[in-house]
């Protein structure tokens, strides 16, 4: 095959097997063998395939051939270069090749993967690697950019995958800033009463956290606040904050609790209580709060709205009160971002056969978590809502909201053990009959099993089957004055009507109703179903495409405490390790603008989804910030004048690897023909 590449480059081709994955559907020895004849001319001057080339001995067969063969390109074909493409790097460093004078073709995901035929896949393999070949004979070694990294953290969230981040990072020497938009830290965490397996009280285990994350020396705690504006990369962003304004003076405020005891106002509580409960117009969200000062709640505050009151300001002893106090905007510098700002709650009204909102004692499984708690509006009982009457028989239905196309296709993890702990305490604090509805039973945790045996002992009645309906039409007289839950019983094969005075509603886990603007503002992606998508579900589940943005807990998608808390350590260590470094190596793979032909049109800045350009107006010109730039192209599609080129993805690069791919294609028609 003939070739214009220039005679100089030796290039390495190598073929790897992924154990059947590639070679259970192509034939890597032919590949190999006809890379070696039939790339010869193209700069070939060694082919091999070998089972596992990402595996050490596979990376020192690279390493040798580049010092004994002199080879100046090297072209894996493997699987997708997202996986391994810097572990093929390093090795070329290693042995003293450019990085970036490696090329790396998919085999796998978008060969052998997606075809069973092995005649069609091993000739997509050869065209793929002879793409790969007439590339890199084309690419320039590159230098890669290091950034200083400062050490201050942002972390935003405060709920216990955030305090958890906050205090590894504390403790270990280094500045956080924790922002919390609610008044206190805690979170969901501070809502419950137990914790399940071990049914340990949640505000005894969080409690000590929230106040060793209050009193850090390391912790800046920014509570009440929300961040407004992110700009600059990692090792160097620029943070917009802002702190609204509590009307409290926290300098002179003792957090004695005159005010709120003397606030004559009084409104339902619909954030920490669930609306079961009723707090002050000023108050603080529960007695464990931190940090302990009150906020003035400005839209149910008299004051605020008439003019007149001004009960909390004559009764405070220190004159802490400010009803002229204003927002405050800071803005800090940090190095790294975590981001832990957790879930919503499935809106069990948008199932309207529940009955909820529309039948009394149709309770959600967050009324329930606070109505058990011994601090909650009913300390502690069980109670219909009329306050007083405690329900002889408590339906629990599992997965609402979750494991339905018509709503969230996924399974929150949580539902099946927050309804067995549930189901205890009905037992334990009423004794009454406790009926499970249940999809399937998923308790896949340490010990998890074992709550779900002791559940069953206690006396739990498991019904698996989807609720259909709950009403409280009754059709006898056993029915009358009762809720009756409508489920097909799977295992029995009928369907079954049975009356019970309470129903709870396990609601399943959203993402936040503002994830995507708050994606946005970070850099970073959601999925479809709104979560934040991490770098890789398995390798790397809490850095994101962002370098400097990680996720932790929830916010990531649907996970337990457990599981939250070493998520957000997992985070703090992957910062302190960054941090440890000083500085940070950046992709060289970047845009770069030509000043000469650029016209200042500032199209490339609206389409950059990185904000990495930006346009200097002394110069009239776009400007590439390398250090936030990914290298997607977006902007050099965007360009008219042409004026932005992408290093690493030059049109020279991108027009040898069509050729090379659309001239094997061609010779194998060629074949086929004659």
């Amino acid at each position: 095959m003939s070739s214009n590449k220039r005679p100089q480059e030796r290039i390495g081709v190598y073929v790897c097997h992924c154990g059947s994955n590639i070679a259970g559907v192509v034939d890597v020895a032919d590949v190999s063998a006809w890379a070696g004849k039939e790339l010869g001319q193209d700069g070939v001057v060694v082919a091999r395939d070998y089972k596992f080339m990402c595996s050490s001995l596979g990376q020192e067969l690279i390493e040798r051939d580049i010092k004994e063969k002199g080879l100046t390109r090297v072209v894996v074909a493997a699987c997708s270069p997202h996986l391994h493409e810097p572990t093929f790097r390093a090795a070329c460093a290693r042995a003293g090749v450019n990085p970036y004078l490696f090329e790396m073709t998919n085999i796998r995901e978008q060969d052998s993967w997606v075809t069973t035929d092995k005649m069609e896949a091993t000739k997509k393999a050869k065209a793929l690697i002879a793409a790969a070949v007439g590339r890199v004979a084309y690419q320039k070694p590159l230098e890669s950019l290091y950034v200083p990294i400062d050490p201050n953290v942002l972390i935003v969230g405060g709920g216990v995958t955030g305090i958890q981040a906050a205090l590894e990072i504390a403790n270990s020497g280094q500045h956080v800033y924790l922002v919390e938009r609610e008044p206190s830290i805690g979170g969901h965490m501070a809502q419950f009463d137990k914790t399940f397996p071990t049914l340990d009280c949640s505000a005894c285990i969080l409690t000590p956290k929230m106040f060793d994350a209050g009193n850090h020396k390391n912790i800046t705690l920014l509570t009440w606040s929300e961040v407004e504006k992110v700009e600059g990369y990692i090792g160097n962003f620029t943070i917009t904050i802002r702190k609204r304004a509590r009307f409290i003076d926290q300098d002179l405020c003792t957090g004695c609790g005159v005010c709120w005891e003397k606030c004559p106002k009084k409104v339902v509580d619909p954030v920490f209580e669930a609306g079961l409960g009723y707090r002050k117009a000023v108050y603080t969200p529960f007695p464990q709060a931190v940090p302990k000062f009150p906020v003035i709640d400005h839209e149910n505050c008299t004051y605020f709205i008439k003019g007149t009151c001004k009960a909390c300001e004559k009764f405070c002893p220190t004159g802490a009160i400010k009803f002229d106090q204003q927002d405050e905007i800071l803005t800090v510098k940090v190095g790294n971002i975590i981001l832990a700002t957790g879930y919503d709650l499935f809106d069990a009204r948008k199932i309207p056969n529940y009955g909820y909102g529309r039948l009394p004692n149709v309770f959600t499984s967050l009324e329930f978590e606070r109505m058990t708690n011994a601090a909650g509006p009913t300390l502690g009982r069980v109670v219909l809502r009329d306050g007083v009457t405690q329900p002889k028989s408590v339906a629990i239905i599992h997965c609402v909201g979750s494991r339905d196309k018509n709503y969230n296709n996924y399974c929150s993890g949580i539902c099946c053990m927050q309804s067995l702990k549930f189901a205890h305490l009905v037992k334990e604090k009423t004794g009454g009959d406790v009926y499970q509805f249940y999809i399937d039973m998923r308790t896949p945790g340490k010990t998890y099993d074992e709550f779900y045996q002791r559940i069953i002992q206690e006396g739990s009645n498991m019904i698996r089957g989807k609720v259909a309906e709950i009403t409280n039409t009754a059709r006898d007289a056993r029915e009358e004055g009762k809720l009756i839950v409508q489920v097909e019983d799977t295992l029995v094969g009928k369907q079954r009507r049975i009356p019970v005075d309470m129903v709870v509603l396990s609601a399943g886990l959203e993402a936040r109703a503002d994830a995507k603007e708050v994606a946005q503002k970070f850099g970073i992606s959601c999925s479809a179903d709104d979560w934040f998508i991490e770098r890789h579900p398995k390798l790397d589940p809490v850095a994101t495409m962002t370098d400097g943005v990680f996720v932790a807990g929830a916010c990531q998608g649907p996970k337990d405490i457990p599981a939250s808390v070493a998520q957000g350590a997992a985070a703090a260590a992957r910062v302190l390790s960054i941090i440890g470094q000083g500085e940070i190596e950046i992709e060289a793979a970047t845009a770069i603008v030509d000043e000469v032909t650029c016209v200042g049109c500032k199209e490339c800045i609206a389409s950059c989804p990185y904000q990495a350009i930006q346009y200097l107006e002394d110069k009239g010109k776009a400007y590439v910030q390398e250090a936030l730039c990914k290298g997607c192209g977006t902007c050099v599609g965007t360009c008219l004048p042409k004026s932005i080129s992408l290093k690493h993805f030059t049109d020279e690069q991108i027009v040898a690897e069509m050729i090379g791919a659309m001239r094997t294609m061609k010779s194998f028609e060629t074949v086929e023909v004659a």
